[in-house]
């Protein structure tokens, strides 16, 4: 199975935003399912199952830049000139406020869009995105704390503030920093498969929820008095 390669241009964003994102998908990761199987059994079927991901943290020179939260400087791994080609591009969100996007990186966003891969915006980051003219006239949804401030500035895009997340076609957009990952964490289940999603989340102790905000993603479990005792379908220690 090809490696599937996620790409995260980097300015002065949340940095949960997109590290929530990529860690989930790293934890549900072939190579990381391989090694949890050292601390309980996992199916050889459902690691052959999961992808393999390689991050690309995408600077538009090799500067470093530091993230808009917990003094996190992050290092460039590629530039925007010699990144490969990508399958997934993850916009975190900035402040707002007075914000400009390189033009390298406004370029790279237009042309992912354009191939048909996906892209993946988290809270403000669908700001980003609607700077870019990408999201004029599709449906979107935005961190609902700034939903009416960035609506008044891109009234071409259909915002919505009804769902923690919205889907049109390759563009996914999450509302706040933890919707995004659950967002994130619906495409996984999608893409691979609720096993797959689920002993990721179990790596990170997270169970993710619905576009309605509702814990209906995992099947829950029960010991044998009808209690609950567990979100994950399965457990190391079963």
């Amino acid at each position: 199975m090809a490696p599937i390669h996620v790409g995260c241009p980097l300015y002065n964003y949340q940095p949960i935003d997109v590290l929530g994102p990529t860690d989930l998908l790293n934890s549900a990761g072939a190579d990381i399912l391989r090694f949890c199987q050292i601390f309980g059994p996992i199916d050889d079927a459902v690691i052959n199952r999961a992808p393999r991901f390689v991050f690309h943290h995408i600077g538009a020179t090799r500067d470093p830049v530091t993230l808009a939260t917990s003094n996190i400087t992050v290092m460039p791994t590629v530039t925007v000139d010699d990144c490969p080609e990508l399958d997934i591009l993850i916009l975190g969100g900035p402040n707002p406020v007075d914000f400009q996007l390189h033009p390298k990186l406004a370029d790279l966003v237009r042309r992912h869009v354009a191939s048909g891969k996906i892209l993946f915006t988290n809270c403000t980051g669908a700001f980003v995105a609607a700077s870019t003219g990408v999201l004029d006239g599709k449906n979107a949804t935005v961190n609902h704390v700034e939903y009416e401030w960035v609506k008044k500035r891109y009234p071409q895009v259909k915002w919505s503030k009804e769902k923690k997340w919205v889907v049109d076609g390759n563009i996914w957009t999450g509302s706040g920093a933890v919707a995004g990952m659950d967002m994130v964490a619906h495409w996984l289940k999608e893409h691979s498969g609720l096993d797959v999603l689920t002993y990721g989340a179990m790596g990170l102790d997270y169970e993710p929820r619905d576009d309605d905000g509702l814990f209906n993603v995992l099947p829950k479990r029960y010991d044998s008095d009808g209690k609950q005792i567990s979100t994950h379908v399965f457990n190391y220690h079963d």
